[in-house]
This record gives C-alpha cells, structure tokens and sequence, in this order.
C-alpha cells in the first residue's frame, strides 16, 4: 500500500482513547472520530482529529446509512471500536462495509460471557462451572450439580456491573423469576473465592507480542458491591502465576481468533485448590486507569502501541516493539467526598501519576520493587479510606 495517508474512523461512545487518536495521526493517517454528542466537550486531543461525527444515540441502519453517505468522499480503510460497548457495533459495521478486522462471530468471543465460556470450554482452557438459562431442566440439573455460592452474570455488561451473588437455588429461581424474558441475557457460574489477574497484552499477525500481568488486590466484584478502593499491581516478573497466566492469555487469543490489536484479559485462582480459570477477555485496552498502569512499568503505551499495529497491518509493514522495562507499578483509585481532592501531601518519590477527574482520587506508583508498590499500596489505601473515600451503589447497568 502506498504512503498516503489512510482513514481511520474511531468510535467511541465514551470519552477515552486519546492516545490512540494522537498515535493514529502521528503514524500519518487521517483520523475521523465518530462519538456522542453528549461527549462534545471532553478534552479530545482535536489536534489529532480530522473532522468528528456525533450521534444522540446508537441506531444500527442510522448509523450505518451516516457512514455510507460519508463514504461517498471519504474512503475509509479502518473500522475501530475504543470502548467495550462498540466492539460488536462495529464489527457489524465492518460486515456491512466489507471492512478488514473483527466481524460480529469473532467480536462475540470478546464481548458475550456465555460465547466465551463454551469457546474456551471447546478450546481446552478452564474456566468456572457454568451454565446458560435458557432451559428450566438445564437450570435444576445445575443447581444440583454445581455447589452453591453461583454469580448470575449479564452476558454482555463490563467489568463487574450487573452481576448478583446468589447462595441457594430458591434464590436463584427467585432472581432467574423476575429477569423474567430478559433470562436469555444471562449466565451462571459457579463462585470461587480467590485471586483476579488481569492480562494486558497486544496482538499482532495472531500472535501475542506483549503481556504483562497484574494482580487485583481487591476484586472488581468486591469493590463494585462493596463500595471499596480500587487497586492493581505488576506481578512478580518471572514467577510461576505470571508464566502460567501468560501461557492461558495466548492460549485464550487463539482460541478466540483475535489477529492484531490489544487485549484486556481475567483470569482467577482459587483460594481453595490454586487452579486457575479463565474469567472474561476483551479486544481493547483495559479500563479504569490500567492501560497508565501498565505503561509505567513497562515503557509501553498500549493504546499508541495498538494504533501502530493497525496502521503497519494496513500498510502490509512489519510491527516493531518499543523497548520494554520491566519495573513494578501499582494503582490505587476510589471515589472521592471531595470535588477535587488535594493529594499534594502524597510525597514519595515513587507516585508517578496522579488523577485529575471531579469526585475521584488516584495514584500510580512505580519501583524497582514490587514489595515497595504493595507497601505503599497499602498505605495510600489506609489514608484515603480515612481522608477522601466515598462510595456509591453499583450499578445494574452500565450507564
């Protein structure tokens, strides 16, 4: 392909992938951004936007004829989704169009929790007991089965929204009940106590290049339903639990057909056996700050990263790697009581980062020592419990 630029249309009907959008156009490429126009007024980097497309909501054919009349003078080269939520959006959208990239089949493994239990299951790759509720008989013979606590789980939400903890099969009957037609959109899964790692890695040419695992030190359910703090750090570099979760990511990439671009994987270890099961993956950069995260103990942007393997896979060009550092970070976010909280008598040397978002308090830590990270993990997550913290209901949908 020649070195005029390409079209790339980014879509995200949430204000995040910034970086991918700067990379985008560094790499020479021309950038069109299609968003909420509720979004309007968020800190895109506009220098690095060609012309934005807003919509109020997302309508399929709406969408679809907007980018059809678009393409009448724009010919687009690229389909990208940002967020979680557009990822099967657009894999539609690029089925329609005849677009190179994930079509809705494979998009689905990275998007429907039931699709990716029964794929992964297919594949070998452990993952909880688990069941679907669309038969009544299917339903008893599970509760009869599988121990009791289970979680129900939507099969489309992110991260822990939606998801109820159930302890006997009168309550699950009870639950199952008053989801009433909308059951179908549901699973469950037997709940296993334990540690949650997530798996941040890039893709490319149907290989994983780059993973780095993390550990959870509270898991996203306990935080969502618990009101908690929020808190992730590097594991152990070399260690066992960081080769067997690196060997399960790629074995989980290939078994859902993922080619090139990022990952945002989980994966749990039991408390009871220590055997580890595969929990939820998706086809982009995690949220919640991790992709930072990630980046300060690594040395790599996994957004600019992903925007450069989709421009040298257009462009039929080898991907490169930056070099890569292996030191240990850590996050640690919660919500606020104060608008914007002053965390200036936060000294240490190690805070690398600080969040800058109304009603929230953030840092990211970065050493040489991964006991230093968790120490001082721990007592940021003590003052702030103390000074700043706040907590909200989790929600059953996400907004």
């Amino acid at each position: 392909m020649s070195k005029q630029p390409l079209n790339f249309l980014c879509v995200s009907t949430y204000f995040k992938g910034s970086d991918f959008l700067k990379s985008c156009k560094a790499e020479g490429n021309n950038v069109y951004l299609l968003t909420k126009k509720k979004l309007d007024q968020e800190p895109w980097p506009w220098e690095s936007i060609d012309d934005t497309f807003y919509i109020e909501e997302w309508h399929q054919d709406h969408i679809s004829k907007g980018i059809a009349y678009k393409f009448r003078t724009i010919k687009f080269d690229r389909f990208v989704a940002l967020d979680d939520f557009d990822v099967e959006k657009v894999a539609l959208l690029r089925e329609h169009f005849r677009m190179p990239g994930m079509g809705r089949t494979t998009a689905h493994y990275f998007r429907d929790k039931l699709a990716m239990r029964l794929k992964a299951e297919e594949k070998g790759v452990n993952v909880p007991a688990f069941a679907d509720l669309f038969n009544n008989d299917t339903i008893n013979l599970y509760a009869d089965s599988v121990s009791a606590p289970w979680l129900i789980k939507p099969r489309m939400e992110a991260s822990a929204t939606g998801i109820k903890k159930i302890h006997g099969k009168d309550q699950l009957w009870q639950v199952i009940n008053d989801l009433g037609d909308e059951r179908d959109n549901y699973l469950v899964e037997k709940f296993a106590p334990g540690d949650v790692y997530h798996v941040d890695g890039l893709n490319v040419d149907g290989k994983v290049v780059f993973s780095r695992v993390s550990k959870y030190l509270d898991t996203p359910f306990e935080v969502a339903h618990g009101g908690g703090i929020f808190r992730s750090a590097s594991s152990e570099i070399g260690s066992q639990i960081e080769k067997a979760l690196q060997k399960m990511n790629t074995e989980v990439m290939a078994a859902f057909g993922m080619q090139f671009g990022a990952s945002h994987t989980e994966f749990i270890q039991s408390k009871a056996t220590g055997e580890l099961f595969f929990l939820e993956t998706s086809s982009r950069v995690g949220g919640a700050n991790l992709a930072e995260m990630v980046q300060y103990a690594s040395g790599v942007n996994l957004w600019t990263e992903w925007a450069k393997i989709e421009t040298a896979n257009l462009r039929k060009k080898p991907y490169k790697l930056p070099k890569i550092k292996n030191q240990y970070a850590g996050i640690v976010v919660s919500l606020s009581r104060f608008e914007y909280p002053d965390t200036s008598s936060f000294t240490d040397k190690e805070i690398a980062w600080r969040m800058n978002k109304a009603w929230h308090i953030g840092l990211i830590v970065v050493s040489d020592s991964s006991d230093r990270v968790l120490e001082l993990l721990d007592h940021y997550t003590d003052r702030i419990g103390k000074e700043f913290h706040a907590s909200l209901p989790a929600p059953d949908k996400s907004e």
